[in-house]
């Protein structure tokens, strides 16, 4: 067991990693605006926006992917904008992975966001507009705040169901060593080969991965409603 460890190759968890906080990262700064809006307004479209914001949860990932790797190839107006002008290929490169995963991992953003937005004493938030602070200085310096447990939530189940990817990342990514080979991925390369050795130790540490973020999630979000409650 301590000989096949060292003779692996973990360059595909360092790839998951970059890949989820890069998603976490881009994703934080279009759902913040986003879960505050779908939060506080009361348009007969909201419904609609939050179904379209939603479907990544329950579309097939191998219909999701096949959509975004269309709009980004370069048979597509995106794709072959993007290849004409900036000299960029969308499809089977990092930087495809990362448009598809904020697609894919949109929801598990937004929606912790929302939530915490909504749980939000409306009061405090007109106090704030009486005090003149505008819709933006009201969202990061009242909203935000007070939102900590949804916070943490989002930006940590959001990075965990990143690194977890596999059908998306598949098809539009592909297995390319180095690049778009992830570690979910190589799992699935492994079980092909029948190399279950390999495939037992990496899927061993994504089973501990989630754990520890699930559990982290989970302590975090209990001590912080304790304190709310006022119990030590």
């Amino acid at each position: 067991m301590i000989d096949l460890l060292k003779t692996m190759e973990f360059t595909p968890f360092l790839l998951s990693f970059k890949l989820a906080f890069i998603t976490t990262l881009i994703l934080f700064f279009i759902s913040l605006p986003l879960g505050w809006f779908l939060s506080q307004t009361n348009s007969k479209f909201k419904p609609i926006l939050e179904a379209i914001t939603a479907l990544p949860i329950v579309l097939p990932p191998s219909v999701l992917g096949f959509y975004i790797l269309w709009a980004l190839s370069a048979n597509s107006p995106i794709g072959e904008f993007f290849e004409n002008t900036f000299g960029v290929k969308l499809v089977f490169n990092f930087t495809g992975l990362v448009v598809a995963s904020c697609f894919y991992s949109l929801p598990f953003m937004v929606q912790p966001l929302q939530s915490g937005f909504e749980s939000i004493n409306k009061n405090m938030l007109e106090a704030s507009y009486i005090c003149g602070k505008s819709k933006f200085q009201t969202l990061i310096k009242v909203a935000l705040p007070n939102i900590k447990p949804a916070l943490i939530t989002a930006l940590i189940v959001t990075f965990a169901h990143t690194v977890g990817e596999f059908g998306v990342v598949l098809m539009v990514g592909g297995s390319i060593p180095g690049d778009t080979k992830v570690a979910s991925v190589a799992i699935y390369e492994m079980v092909e080969i029948m190399d279950y050795s390999s495939a037992h130790i990496y899927s061993a540490i994504m089973v501990i991965i989630s754990f520890i973020v699930l559990l982290s999630v989970y302590i975090f979000n209990g001590r912080s409603n304790k304190k709310f409650s006022g119990v030590a």
